[in-house]
């Protein structure tokens, strides 16, 4: 009979293992995943550059969100959407169906490449401008003085700033979150009547345009519930934030520690993911 201590090793060791950036949105799209189909594993966060490395001799690249299943390494959030539904076919996140199957596939696609980058240049530009949101973005254990420092516009007037606004992504994300409200007007998700890959895409995607407010994410407190002024903030996208809101109750599971670090973690939180 194997004792308590090695009931532990053993789950550790088959334990899935997410090499991830806490503020990614493509991780965040892994770990709705892997919320949604109840599959236990470790976050490992990774540090911008030296940590990298050790991601890139275990995956071949140097992007998050990989995952180590045993002696499987999947990299790329669609190829661990992909891995997952087939390996852990239990609440599956892509139909069978061939027409809903590819408009999933669609979706999925159209989020990542679309509203996930547009996003992130919205994000930029909101800290650029909000020294609010700048300082939010500093780990909690900066001296004043930085902190202070960051939240007036003197690394501005070195020429140091964060970039300019950026209309055009500006533009498309308020038109493609004005899209999704419509096809959410008469339908509880995206594709079919049950959550999706396209659905949890999408969720995922739209977090730097406005971050979740409940326990989701181990995120500065100062960053919950914030996001880019003019689209966050406006009463016309909030059917959309109420669904993704409904999204994350019913299938995101509260993050009750840190994640693991791969290395120190002393430093600034990243927000220039790859």
């Amino acid at each position: 009979m194997p004792t308590c201590k090695s009931l532990i090793h053993i789950i550790e060791v088959i334990m899935l293992e997410l090499y991830q950036f806490e503020l990614s949105h493509y991780c965040e799209k892994v770990r709705f995943i892997l919320d949604y189909k109840e599959l236990p594993y470790r976050k490992i966060e990774v540090t911008p550059g030296i940590g990298q490395l050790d991601v890139y001799r275990m995956s071949g690249q140097r992007q998050v969100p990989v995952l180590k299943d045993g002696a499987t390494v999947i990299a790329d959030s669609t190829a661990i959407a992909e891995y997952l539904d087939k390996t852990y076919p239990d609440k599956p996140i892509i139909p069978s169906d061939p027409k809903l199957r590819g408009l999933t596939l669609i979706m999925e696609q159209w989020a990542d490449e679309s509203i996930g980058i547009n996003a992130r240049q919205c994000l930029l530009s909101a800290i650029g401008r909000n020294a609010d949101l700048r300082k939010s973005v500093l780990p909690s254990n900066t001296p004043d003085f930085l902190r202070n420092l960051v939240g007036t516009d003197f690394l501005a007037g070195l020429g140091i700033g964060l970039p300019d606004p950026t209309k055009s992504a500006q533009d498309t994300m308020k038109h493609d979150l004005a899209s999704l409200c419509f096809i959410l007007q008469e339908q509880p998700y995206l594709v079919t009547d049950q959550p999706t890959l396209a659905d949890f895409s999408v969720a995922a995607m739209t977090m730097y345009v406005k971050f979740p407010e409940g326990p989701y994410l181990d995120l500065p407190a100062g960053l919950k519930g914030k996001g880019t002024p003019g689209i966050a903030d406006v009463g016309m996208f909030e059917p959309f934030f109420t669904w993704r809101d409904r999204l994350y109750a019913d299938y995101r599971k509260a993050s009750s520690t840190m994640p693991s670090s791969s290395t120190s973690s002393s430093g600034p939180t990243s927000i220039n993911i790859d």
